[in-house]
């Protein structure tokens, strides 16, 4: 495994992301929908937070656990009513398509995330690189 190699040679390029005037509900049909944990928040396809799949669980946690008619509507409704830039986390860290494999696993390790942002030199979305990704790199 090439230490240096950078985390363009390995991050995913097809990313979802969501805006932060987006409802809460867009971001459960992203969960709901793909296999993925995390979702960037991007405007004007710039990163500005992100939401990860604990996040959105963590949210739901605190909804009625009934699981009635009439509680399934109220939930829906708080979900449709909730926008995403009243979730998201706002500090986010970043990586270049030029940082390293090195670079990455040390934020990894150090912060204890499971994702990053990768962005080009304008702060615009290019990719994410998951723990995941790192573990296939390492043992493809």
């Amino acid at each position: 495994m090439d230490k240096h190699m950078p985390v363009s040679s390995i991050m995913t390029t097809n990313v979802i992301s969501v805006s932060p005037n987006q409802t809460m509900d867009k971001v459960q049909d992203i969960f709901r929908k793909h296999n993925i944990h995390h979702v960037p928040v991007t405007d004007n396809g710039k990163v500005v937070g992100i939401i990860s799949h604990s996040d959105y669980l963590r949210l739901q946690n605190s909804f009625t656990l009934f699981n009635t008619e009439s509680s399934e509507r109220y939930n829906s409704a708080i979900m449709h009513s909730l926008l995403v830039k009243e979730v998201m986390i706002k500090q986010v860290a970043k990586l270049e398509p030029t940082d390293s494999v090195e670079v990455a696993a040390g934020f990894f390790r150090e912060n204890l995330f499971h994702a990053l942002p990768v962005v080009d030199k304008n702060g615009k979305l290019a990719g994410i690189l998951t723990t995941y990704d790192l573990l296939n790199y390492a043992f493809s």
